[in-house]
């Protein structure tokens, strides 16, 4: 029987507060004495998550995840690009739809090809709105899936975007704006977005820098993910983990205590 465990630790740690935090592994990038020097890293500092995916069909990340998941204390979740992506070996699956785009192989299609193989596993399935926001360049995620973005002064249409995805049953709102981008999503964008939506929001895209992490939580971000500024500087890695514990620290922990908690979020 499959448990909604992760879901609801996003939804209580957002019900406290509490902003987290993803490092994400390109499983291209990341091989041999590249994956040991991130293993090595995240066991001094380990994420909230670790997001494993890319853009490009891969061999099995089994061996990988495996390893993940017994050298460091943290939850692996699967951010698939395409379904050769998918492990039973991870603790849950992102199920992306790429909802700013019109492909139908990555609005439905890729979901088919993988589907039989999720039902039969006990991953747990987080059902995910995907917006491809406009970064100043032209990512990997658009070139793929043959999709443009949305762009950056059209908050209207992401919101109008991210609401339908409600509708449909999407549990997350990942808000990308594509790995390696010159800008990140617009914070009035994800301000527009985190008002109009229950839903919990991931960003990701373009951040290189703790000011920046800063400005994407105060938006209103639950979740910012971050792997690209890691490829030449790992130890920027602990830096970001330990940023996000102090600004917890500083804005939100300080008033968990006595708060109450929403009874829908942990039954």
């Amino acid at each position: 029987m499959r448990h909604n465990n992760i879901y609801r630790k996003i939804l209580l740690n957002r019900e406290m507060g509490k902003k987290m935090f993803a490092v994400l592994i390109d499983p291209e990038k990341s091989n041999g004495r590249q994956f040991a020097s991130i293993i090595a890293t995240l066991k001094i500092a380990p994420p909230d998550f670790v997001f494993i995916g890319g853009s490009h069909a891969v061999k099995s990340l089994d061996n990988m995840i495996e390893i993940l998941k017994e050298e460091v204390e943290t939850t692996v979740i699967l951010f698939p690009g395409d379904a050769s992506q998918f492990s039973e070996k991870a603790d849950a699956l992102l199920f992306l739809s790429l909802l700013s785009g019109r492909n139908p192989e990555y609005l439905i299609g890729q979901h088919i090809k993988s589907a039989v193989a999720i039902r039969e596993s006990t991953i747990e399935v987080i059902p995910t709105a995907y917006l491809l926001i406009d970064g100043g360049k032209v990512s990997s995620v658009e070139f793929v899936s043959n999709t443009r973005a949305i762009p950056r002064d059209k908050k209207e249409i992401a919101r109008s975007t991210a609401i339908a995805g409600e509708l449909m049953g999407m549990h997350i709102t990942y808000l990308e704006a594509g790995s390696g981008a010159s800008q990140t999503v617009p914070e009035e964008m994800i301000t527009y977005i985190r008002e109009s939506v229950d839903t919990p929001v991931i960003v990701g895209g373009g951040i290189t820098s703790t000011n920046a992490m800063g400005a994407i939580y105060d938006a209103g971000a639950d979740i910012i993910v971050v792997g690209n500024a890691f490829e030449s500087d790992l130890h920027k890695m602990i830096d970001f983990v330990r940023w996000v514990e102090d600004y917890n620290n500083r804005n939100n922990l300080s008033g968990i205590e006595g708060k109450s908690i929403h009874p829908d979020i942990i039954s």
